[in-house]
């Protein structure tokens, strides 16, 4: 099975919104939420800012092979890749999948395939403890993502990632943006350093720290002892007119290089787009949308077809950039237009 197969199958699958398309740029799913578009098109935003980015094209270079494998927190993986969270999926996606379900295929189809999925957290209770379980069974090859609830519910759902003995958990405080938060009782949302490191410690294992978009919330993350930290802005659906992640990593990098290990996401959908994101100051890369797109196409199947694309991708792109690993990928091997 080929990825024009498997998004062929999804367009049987999944909707109304969604619309499965070639390129998933948020554009014929616009500003519509319930669905898996975002704020005043904010994910047409993200998409752009990395098609501004072009690859610098170098032959003249010894070797033909490259390596691609990409080491966080104490695990390696194919590709320096994650595949994001995802919830509420009968609202956003389609009738196929509960969240439970969606996971129940994310999980060990990613592991399967030689990287890691990023769970999601809902209202639900359930749906962590659900997610736990899975990682569980998969020996712990998954990262539960965490909303930023209030502090007793975050200390129930750190008990659980414990139980999973997944090997780092996430909190996507860009989440307080959400609206099924913002009137939580008790109440869920920002999270000041002094109570983000007190759930770091309590927590035990790398922490990723998902929805920083400026220097200053970086080296607020990296105080409160974050092992990674995540570019994002909630694939622009918590805040109109915010920045396009591609546009704000270079200074993030800059700042925090080396103190804590950076990911990224925001519509990016190709490994030439992974390699932009390295180029730019990233470790690794988030992708979201696209998995749901493979796993309702395809299941486990689909997913091992988008990751291998990804990787076919990114080979070609150190190739004829000249980086036979990931760390010799540098900014000198992309322009910004």
């Amino acid at each position: 099975m080929n990825y024009q197969e498997v998004l062929s199958a999804a367009r049987g699958n999944i909707g109304p919104v969604c619309k499965a398309c070639p390129v998933c740029n948020g554009k014929a799913c616009g500003s519509q939420i319930p669905g898996p578009g975002s704020r005043n098109a904010q994910a047409v935003l993200n998409w752009e800012a990395w098609q501004r980015v072009r690859l610098n094209m170098d032959t003249l270079c010894a070797g033909d092979s490259v390596d691609m494998s990409f080491a966080f927190a104490g695990k390696t993986f194919k590709i320096p890749v994650f595949a994001g969270p995802v919830g509420a999926m009968k609202m956003h996606y389609g009738e196929k999948y509960t969240d439970i379900e969606y996971n129940n295929v994310l999980v060990p189809g990613c592991a399967k395939a030689g990287i890691a999925a990023m769970t999601g957290d809902g209202v639900n209770g359930n749906m962590m403890v659900a997610a736990s379980t899975v990682i569980k069974a998969n020996n712990g090859m998954g990262i539960p993502t965490c909303k930023p609830w209030y502090k007793d519910t975050v200390a129930e759902r750190m008990e659980l990632v414990k139980a999973s003995g997944s090997f780092a958990v996430a909190m996507d405080v860009d989440g307080a943006g959400l609206p099924f938060l913002k009137h939580c009782t008790p109440p869920a949302g920002p999270k000041s350093v002094e109570e983000l490191k007190a759930i770091i410690d309590d927590a035990g294992i790398p922490f990723i720290v998902k929805g920083v978009m400026t220097v200053k919330g970086a080296l607020k993350a990296v105080e409160a002892g974050a092992y990674a930290i995540v570019v994002s802005n909630h694939g622009g659906r918590v805040l109109d007119d915010c920045m396009p992640t591609a546009e704000v990593l270079p200074q993030i990098a800059e700042a925090i290089k080396g103190k804590v290990k950076i990911l990224v996401d925001g519509g990016i959908r190709s490994g030439a787009d992974i390699f932009k994101a390295i180029a730019l100051g990233a470790d690794g890369v988030i992708i979201a949308r696209p998995f749901v797109v493979a796993a309702y196409g395809a299941g486990e199947e689909g997913i091992k077809v988008l990751v291998d694309k990804l990787a076919g991708e990114l080979e070609d792109a150190m190739l004829m950039c000249g980086a036979r690993k990931l760390s010799e990928i540098d900014r000198s091997m992309v322009s910004k237009l």
